[in-house]
């Protein structure tokens, strides 16, 4: 009977989920991978992290996992029969298929190449090379069997049959039966060894137990042993049903086939040794096995009919090739199909894996170089920071005390330039007429005059040193400031543009002078009081009239000192006093003659006087009263223009520094955008390290997997 156990293909069916499972993660993993190293390849804002070849390391594992996989997607258990002609190599796939699906039969029966392997479809169909066009299964006869002869075939040619799995479960395990013509009937065996031979897992000769093996079939698997290490080769002697009529010759023609079977195998081939070579060698009748499934399947005893005698023995043996062939060829099939991708598999993680670890002290090595460089900006950005501070305290006092000393030289100066007012106003030369629009154009004309020679004065004594104290200045901050700066190389002292500028402003501080140019007796009354009590008291004393001027007089006369209300009064009283009471001494003295002579010196002078006061004596005394109340007014406004003289400094300067610290703000800016460059940097290196460390941690995993997977399927096989 039948064995009823878990078919042993099925472990190949297993090998090949887990194996491709296995190459599913990879082809994620490496996809993933390469996008990562290509990432960090091309980030070369990062520095050299990866490398081109890298990325195309990671490509090249991808290509060749996608390739892998459509390979294993393909792969499966291959059997292929070969024999003579007529020793019942397509009858032997039809009993291990249950049903007559090749065409069989006497004489030289299959003319082409067929392969059998499960369809998912219900129905079974067939195509050939030279059309994907579904056939009916029928047609097979028409198209492979020998005698039909289709023109469009020959013993190159491969049919493939398409069986419904549902129906066979043979072939619900990726296991795929290959058909061929007979040895015998072709010279172009190495053809047929290349184009279906060199992906077979397993070979069976298909002997006649009637006759011996022949050299024809002894050549093509000697061929097959040059091109394939060791191929995997079993031995049917079919027809073994014959040997009954003999029964006396049996053993003796059993022990026959199986010596030279193991010394093929084991003497010739060196396939297996000669220990191993018998259990590769069995003694079947396929007809009858086939015979017999078919009656079961039709519901009828499966010894029914005319089978011979020993049937059950034969059956038994025919069992045995198929358990013993079964698991031979999952064990084989796996470790030929799935090692040599397995292997591949461990290189391309240990790629990755080399990879990743390169990208990782890459990446430690590059961090370590932005920490540094991270730590000295920011060391820097504190230096900067101090140093400004500091700077600006120094820069506030150096400020402050040369504002002061330009305010001290331009005091000096005007001070001086008042002192030599005379001489400045002396200097003007215009045409002079006491007329009122006339002196009011010489009056301008030397306001001007005047303003003019004491500004150039003024820059003459100032200008100079201030401008130069000024450039030391600022060159002293530039240099201060230039330590600080980002690019000290490209920065210089800025152009001196500065001009210190004197607005006197002469015109309106004399705006209100009024000149007195009038004729003036030297010995008058006028002129005596204000020789004696000054201008500005004459005028007060000599402003009353007459009758108050003599009640004062009396007054003063009668109360004396204690009723004296004002200093004027009192001179003007004395002077009266000592003028009448000389006139009356004299009178008393030399008389009438002396006084005429007297008053007539008196009257002499008085004409001198007016006879000489001329335009020129006219300008003199404009001048003189000019100076007088210019050199009054200068004096009073002295303080006011030398702090404006040192408010300008004090501008040009704070500007300057004020400039520089922009300069500096700008460098603190730059070094803030830096750090943060530096820090966003860093932040990506340690992500591509982590990634690096899982993608290498993915790699092993995937690699214990293949462990397990090489431990469980590969090992020991």
């Amino acid at each position: 009977m039948d064995s009823v156990d878990p078919s042993p293909l099925r472990r190949f069916v297993v090998a090949k989920r887990s194996i491709t499972s296995i190459f599913d993660q990879l082809l994620v993993f490496v996809k993933d991978g390469s996008a990562f190293v290509d990432e960090c390849w091309r980030g070369q804002d990062l520095g050299p992290v990866a490398v081109e070849q890298q990325s195309l390391e990671m490509q090249s594992c991808a290509t060749k996992l996608w390739t892998i996989r459509e390979v294993l997607l393909r792969r499966h258990m291959k059997v292929a029969f070969f024999g003579r002609t007529s020793n019942g190599k397509s009858t032997v796939i039809n009993a291990m298929l249950r049903d007559r699906v090749l065409p069989s039969g006497i004489g030289h029966t299959t003319n082409c190449f067929l392969r059998v392997e499960g369809s998912e479809d219900e129905e079974a169909y067939l195509t050939t090379e030279t059309s994907t066009e579904r056939r009916s299964v029928t047609t097979v006869n028409q198209l492979a069997h020998a005698l039909h002869m289709d023109p469009t075939l020959d013993s190159g040619s491969l049919v493939k049959v398409m069986w419904p799995k549902s129906r066979c479960a043979l072939l619900r395990d990726d296991l795929v039966l290959m058909d061929s013509p007979g040895t015998d009937v072709t010279l172009e065996l190495d053809s047929w060894i290349d184009k279906f031979c060199l992906d077979a897992d397993v070979f069976v000769l298909v002997g006649n137990a009637e006759s011996t093996l022949m050299n024809t079939e002894k050549l093509f698997f000697h061929k097959v042993s040059e091109r394939i290490s060791k191929p995997n080769i079993f031995i049917l002697h079919n027809r073994w049903d014959a040997s009954v009529s003999e029964p006396e010759y049996i053993q003796e023609v059993r022990k026959q086939h199986l010596d030279r079977g193991v010394s093929f195998l084991a003497g010739e081939l060196k396939v297996v040794g000669e220990d191993e070579a018998p259990g590769r060698i069995f003694f079947v009748s396929a007809k009858e096995v086939l015979t017999s499934r078919m009656q079961r399947a039709q519901g009828m005893p499966e010894t029914g009919g005319a089978l011979a005698e020993g049937f059950h023995e034969r059956l038994r043996e025919f069992q045995m090739f198929e358990r013993t062939f079964e698991e031979f060829i999952s064990h084989s099939a796996v470790k030929t199909k799935f090692e040599q991708h397995t292997v591949r598999a461990w290189q391309i993680t240990e790629t990755i894996k080399a990879v990743m670890d390169a990208i990782n002290i890459a990446s430690a090595d590059r961090k370590i170089l932005y920490l540094e460089e991270r730590e000295e900006q920011r060391d820097r950005l504190d230096f900067v920071r101090g140093q400004i501070n500091r700077l600006s305290d120094s820069a506030r006092e150096m400020i402050r005390t040369l504002t002061e000393e330009v305010a001290a030289k331009v005091a000096s100066a005007l001070s001086n330039q008042i002192r030599s007012l005379p001489v400045l106003v002396d200097e003007f030369r215009a045409d002079f007429s006491p007329t009122q629009d006339t002196l009011q154009l010489y009056k301008t004309r030397l306001l001007h005059h005047v303003e003019q020679r004491m500004v150039a004065g003024l820059s003459h004594r100032c200008a100079v040193s201030v401008l130069q104290d000024l450039r030391d200045a600022q060159s002293h901050m530039t240099d201060s400031v230039r330590p600080l700066l980002s690019a000290p190389d490209q920065m210089s002292a800025p152009p001196l543009s500065f001009a210190l500028t004197f607005d006197l402003g002469l015109a309106a501080l004399c705006a209100d002078f009024q000149e007195n140019i009038d004729f003036r007796f030297s010995l008058g009354w006028t002129a005596l009081v204000s020789r004696f009590i000054g201008a500005a008291g004459a005028k007060r004393a000599l402003s009353e009239d007459a009758s108050t001027f003599k009640d004062a007089v009396m007054v003063s006369m009668a109360t004396g000192l204690l009723s004296v209300t004002s200093r004027a009064s009192m001179t003007v009283l004395l002077i009266g006093g000592v003028v009448r009471i000389s006139l009356l001494l004299v009178w008393r003295s030399v008389g009438w003659r002396l006084l005429s002579v007297s008053l007539s010196l008196y009257g002499l002078l008085f004409l001198y006087e007016r006879l000489t006061w001329t335009d020129a004596s006219r300008e003199r005394a404009l001048k003189n009263q000019f100076v007088d109340f210019a050199a009054r007014r200068l004096r009073a406004v002295a303080p006011v223009c030398s702090t404006a003289c040192s408010q300008q400094v004090f501008k040009e300067l704070s500007a300057t520094f004020s400039r520089l610290t922009q300069r500096v703000d700008l460098s603190e800016a730059e070094l803030e955008g830096h750090i943060r460059t530096l820090s966003f940097r860093i932040q990506r290196l340690e992500n591509i390290q982590r990634r690096s460390k899982a993608f290498r941690n993915k790699a092993t995993e995937l690699e214990t997997q293949l462990e397990v997977f090489s431990a469980q399927y590969l090992q020991g096989n």
